[in-house]
């Protein structure tokens, strides 16, 4: 049956939005990369990951008359080619491995680049989320230090069974094994002393065991192949804090140089909204809080759940302007992967779950939402009738994006936090 009169015939392809899109393959040894045709003999090229070979893509795809770049976020392997290309003026899309999967069949980088230059060209992929270059140096050191305590964590816990293979019980007798306390017997031990009075004469004030209970947990069997494991896991212990206390210097370095968004002389920072009895260890050494406050134009602890650490783990994950790039909070709420993600079909909800994402701020809200479990404050009450009602992990999720959608509010408009406005 013939084609009707007047009618348009069917497409063959698809309209073609950006006529100067390249796509890129990237992966640990070589990177493979799609110009449009017509730019060059050879459309597709393969390159090597050294850093010769970088500035060899970036020659190329400018002799193509390429402007702008399609990329996955495959691993750490995009990010010096990123800034390559990024510091010559292209524009680079950063897309997410998952919106870009190909067709079933046949898989090659070659079809991987071509694809991704496909449908770059099309206007069918959008760019990730990626602050700037001085927020993205923050962010660096930030995880740096987290994975440095976390490592710290992990030579206390070995301490703990040392200290237990000996039957040493000071870890039961105190709270805290690298206190001022705990600290100052294990280097006592370490030194050599192994008298449970002289060693229990380190007890501080403040601890509620008694003298004689603590030299009860110190008398044991010594043990010296546990005593080298305790001997080197204390050193270790030592030296990660002191590369934590130089990432806080870092940092605090780093902030410095960013835009005040707040002249604090005028409008000074707020009293805290909740007192903490002393500082947690793995607080930043320096003032994160007011230095949130000052880049940001309003201080981020008067929401509820929120501490210092996690006002500055947002910042250095956003930046202080990430509101330009999420116009509203449901745009926001809906990157973090914290409201619904309705699948429909035929008029009917087949699923109305949240996405897997995998963000740090989003696991942030989270904490702070679970922190909420105890609070007497509206907040509270909120927190503990969804728990009621949805259960433990759905009120965590729904609470946090009620935090998140507070936060947005704000960053974005730069007024104090009041909670009469967001019952």
């Amino acid at each position: 049956m013939g084609r009707r009169k007047g009618t348009s015939p069917t497409p063959t392809s698809l309209p073609v939005l950006k006529s100067d899109a390249a796509g890129v393959d990237i992966g640990a040894r070589q990177i493979h990369v799609a110009v449009p045709p017509g730019r060059d003999p050879v459309s597709v090229r393969t390159f090597e990951t050294f850093t010769d070979a970088l500035y060899q893509i970036r020659d190329w795809l400018k002799r193509c008359g390429v402007k702008s770049v399609a990329m996955e976020s495959t691993g750490v392997y995009w990010i010096p080619l990123f800034q390559v290309l990024e510091a010559a003026g292209l524009e680079v899309c950063l897309v997410n491995a998952r919106q870009v999967k190909a067709l079933p069949g046949r898989k090659t980088d070659v079809q991987d680049c071509q694809w991704l230059q496909f449908l770059h060209s099309v206007g069918l992929l959008r760019a990730s989320f990626r602050p700037s270059e001085d927020v993205c140096a923050v962010r660096s050191i930030l995880r740096h230090r987290g994975r440095l305590v976390r490592c710290a964590a992990d030579q206390v816990r070995l301490m703990h069974k040392a200290l237990t293979q000996m039957n040493i019980q000071l870890q039961h007798a105190i709270a805290d094994l690298v206190g001022a306390t705990g600290l100052a017997i294990l280097d006592a031990i370490l030194a050599g002393e192994r008298d449970p009075v002289k060693l229990a004469a380190h007890r501080d004030p403040r601890i509620k065991a008694s003298t004689e209970t603590l030299a009860r947990s110190l008398n044991g069997d010594w043990r010296a192949e546990h005593l080298f494991t305790l001997r080197q896991c204390r050193a270790t212990w030592g030296h990660y804090q002191e590369q934590v206390a130089d990432c806080d210097r870092e940092i605090e370095g780093m902030m410095a140089a960013w835009e005040t968004r707040v002249d604090t002389q005028e409008h000074p920072l707020p009293p805290p909204a909740v007192r903490r009895r002393g500082k947690p260890r793995n607080d930043p050494s320096f003032d994160a809080r007011g230095e949130s406050y000052r880049v940001l134009g309003v201080d981020l602890t008067a929401i509820p759940g929120f501490q210092a650490p996690t006002a500055l783990a947002i910042i250095g994950e956003l930046g202080p302007d990430f509101t330009s790039r999420f116009p509203t909070a449901k745009q926001f709420t809906s990157w973090l992967g914290l409201c619904p993600d309705n699948r429909i079909s035929g008029g009917k909800v087949l699923s109305a779950s949240t996405r897997d994402v995998k963000s740090r701020v989003a696991n942030c809200l989270r904490l702070a939402a679970q922190c909420l479990w105890q609070t007497k404050s509206y907040f509270g009450d909120l927190y503990r009738r969804w728990k009621a009602r949805l259960g433990t992990p759905k009120a965590i999720t729904a609470m946090a994006h009620k935090l998140a959608r507070v936060l947005w509010h704000l960053v974005k408009y730069r007024v104090p936090f009041n909670p009469q406005v967001f019952k």
